[in-house]
C-alpha cells in the first residue's frame, strides 16, 4: 500500500531497514503540544506567547488529577503560584497534585484551594505559615511529602515526581522562551531549582513581568524546553527573597555562635587554601561567612569555591579575590543576583548538579565544609530544621540533608534556647537530618562533638577549645527550660519526610489543637 505525501510524492508505508513511513503533510503540521497547535504568526512561524495564564492553563493540557510544579526562587516575594492556582481554580480544575521547590509565608491562599478540593496532595521542601499550620491539623487527606533539594531533583528525573505543567515564574525572557532569572527588574538570580522542573515537566508554561529581545542568551532555561509563554504584570518582589531565613542577623547571640563556628572550623584544620564551604539559611549560618572572611583576609587564604544559596556577602568574597568560583543553586539576595550577572566566576546551577544523589556526581560532594542551622538536635546528633516543640510545620528541609552527606565537616549552629524552648533535647520532634551525616554541634553554651569524630574532637582541643558532650548541653538547657512536656499528636499522618534518596526518614503526626 502506497501513502501520498504533502508534496504529491507517492511514499511505500513501510520501507525495508527503516520501518513505518510518517508521510510529510505540511511545514507546521506537526507544530503541536500534547495536540493542542500552538498560534501562528502572520508568517506562519508557531508563536508561544499567550495572552493569559487562563489561555495557558487551556493549552497546556492540564485536566483534573495532573500534577502540577512551581519553584520558590522568590521565597516570600513569589507571587507566581498565587496567581496561578487561583487560574486554575476558575477553570474548574480539581484533584491536582502540586510538586512547588518550597512554600512559604505568602502561600497562605493555597489554604482555601486545598479545602475546597483544587488541591489534593503537596510535595515540597518545606512549609511556613498558615499553610503549614492548616496542614499540621490535617487540611489534607493525603500526607505531604518532605523532600531534600537533592531528593527533589532525584524524585523528578526518576519519575516519583512526574510534572504535567510546570509553570515558571522568569524574570526575563523572549517571545521563544530563553529566559534568566537575573535581568529585568524582577531580578532573582539563580533559576536552579527551576531548570530541572523545564527539563523534565511535559508541559512548561513560563510567566514573565519583561520580555527582552529575541534572542535572550545565554539563557538559564533555553527555548527548545519551553512551550508558552505569559507576560503578567509582576512575577515577583526580589525584597522578599531576603526576609526570613535568609536574612543577615544582627543578634549578638547568633554572632558569637557564628564566630565559635568558624574558631571550631579552623581548629579542625579546614580553612586552607583551595578549600571549599557552604552556609545555609538560617542567622548564625549566614553570620558565619563574616566571621571566615575576616580570617581568611588575615591568613591570606583563598578558597576553590563557595556553595548553595549565594548572598552579599561570598558575591564581595569573589570580587575580593577571597573564593575561586561561586556555584549558585539560588540566589539570597538581590546583590548576588546582581554578581550573577556581572561575574564571569560566579556559576548557575541547577539542582542536579547542586545535590542529586543519584546523580553521576553533585556539587556537594566535594564541599569540605558546611555550616547549618537547625530547630533541636537531639542525643544521636539528629537534627530537626521541619517542625517546632509545638510539632507544628514551620520549616523546609532544604538542602540540609544533602549538604550534610556530602561535606567532610558538618558543622550544625543554634542557640541553646530560643525563648523557653530547649535547642538540645533527649529525641527531636521530626529526623530530617541524621545524626551519622552531623559532625558538631556549636550553641552558644559551648559545642559538642559526634563521637563518631574522636579525631575532630581531639583537633579542637588541641586548638584550645572546650568540648563538651552533648547530654551536657541538653542538661543546661533544662536547667533554663525546665523538662518540656511532651507535644500531644493524633494518630493521623500528616507528613512523610523522605532522606534524600527517597526512603522514609520520619512521619509528622497531627497536632492537637
Amino acid at each position: 500500500m502506497k501513502a501520498k505525501d504533502g508534496g504529491g510524492r507517492t511514499l511505500p508505508e513501510t520501507i525495508a531497514g527503516f520501518g513505518k513511513v510518517a508521510a510529510f503533510a505540511g511545514a507546521w503540521a506537526s507544530a503541536a503540544n500534547r495536540g493542542a497547535p500552538r498560534k501562528l504568526l502572520s508568517a506562519g512561524r508557531p508563536s508561544k506567547l499567550l495572552g493569559s495564564i487562563d489561555e495557558a492553563i487551556r493549552r497546556s493540557g492540564l485536566e483534573s488529577g495532573m500534577t502540577v510544579s512551581f519553584h520558590h526562587h522568590f521565597r516570600e516575594g513569589d507571587l507566581v503560584v498565587n496567581l496561578v492556582m487561583d487560574a486554575i481554580a476558575r477553570a474548574g480544575i480539581r484533584d491536582l497534585t502540586i510538586a512547588p521547590s518550597s512554600l512559604t509565608n505568602v502561600h497562605a491562599p493555597l489554604v482555601e484551594h486545598c479545602r475546597r478540593g483544587v488541591i489534593k496532595r503537596i510535595y515540597t521542601s518545606g512549609l511556613r505559615g498558615e499553610l503549614a499550620e492548616q496542614v499540621s491539623r490535617g487540611l489534607l487527606e493525603a500526607p505531604v511529602v518532605i523532600h531534600s533539594h537533592g531528593g527533589r531533583s532525584r524524585a523528578i528525573r526518576e519519575g516519583t515526581i512526574r510534572p504535567d505543567v510546570a509553570f515558571l515564574g522568569v524574570p526575563s525572557c523572549d517571545r521563544a522562551g530563553n529566559a534568566r532569572g537575573w535581568s529585568g527588574e524582577s531580578a532573582c538570580g539563580s533559576l536552579g531549582y527551576a531548570m530541572v522542573d523545564a527539563r523534565h515537566a511535559c508541559s512548561v508554561v513560563l510567566l514573565t513581568d519583561f520580555l527582552e529581545d529575541y534572542p535572550a542568551i545565554p539563557a538559564s532555561i533555553g527555548q527548545e524546553l519551553v512551550d508558552w509563554v505569559v507576560q503578567v504584570d509582576r512575577v515577583g518582589d526580589p525584597a522578599g527573597i531576603s526576609k526570613g531565613a535568609t536574612r543577615l542577623p544582627k543578634d549578638p547571640r547568633e554572632l558569637l555562635i557564628a564566630r565559635r563556628a568558624v574558631q571550631a572550623i579552623d581548629a579542625a584544620g579546614v580553612i586552607r587554601d583551595g578549600f571549599s564551604f557552604q552556609t545555609g539559611s538560617g542567622g548564625s549560618s549566614l553570620a558565619a561567612v563574616r566571621f571566615l572572611r575576616e580570617l581568611m583576609l588575615e591568613r591570606g587564604v583563598k578558597a576553590s569555591f563557595a556553595l548553595g544559596g549565594i548572598t552579599s556577602q561570598t558575591a564581595r568574597m569573589l570580587e575580593e579575590g577571597l573564593v575561586g568560583a561561586l556555584l549558585d543553586v539560588q540566589s539570597f539576595d538581590s546583590d548576588a543576583a546582581r554578581s550573577l550577572a556581572a561575574n564571569s566566576r560566579h556559576y548557575e546551577i541547577d539542582a542536579t548538579c547542586y545535590a542529586d544523589p543519584h546523580a553521576a556526581g553533585c556539587a556537594v560532594d566535594q564541599l569540605d565544609v558546611v555550616v547549618l542551622s537547625a530547630l533541636e538536635i537531639d542525643m544521636a546528633f539528629n537534627v530537626n530544621v521541619i517542625t517546632g516543640s509545638d510539632g507544628v510545620i514551620r520549616g523546609a528541609s532544604g538542602g540540609h540533608s544533602d549538604t550534610a552527606a556530602g561535606s567532610g565537616l558538618a558543622v550544625v549552629v543554634a542557640p541553646l534556647v530560643r525563648g523557653r524552648t530547649a535547642s538540645v533535647v533527649d529525641r527531636v520532634e521530626t529526623i530530617v537530618t541524621p545524626g551519622e551525616s552531623v559532625d558538631l554541634v556549636v550553641t552558644d553554651y559551648g559545642l559538642a562533638v559526634n563521637p563518631r569524630r574522636a579525631d575532630l574532637a581531639a583537633a579542637l582541643r588541641k586548638g584550645g577549645l572546650e568540648v563538651l558532650e552533648i547530654g551536657e548541653l541538653r542538661e543546661i538547657a533544662e536547667r533554663i527550660t525546665g523538662v518540656p512536656e511532651p507535644v500531644e499528636h493524633g494518630n493521623r499522618i500528616v507528613g512523610v519526610v523522605e532522606y534524600r534518596d527517597g526512603t522514609v526518614i520520619d512521619l509528622i503526626r497531627d497536632v492537637r489543637a
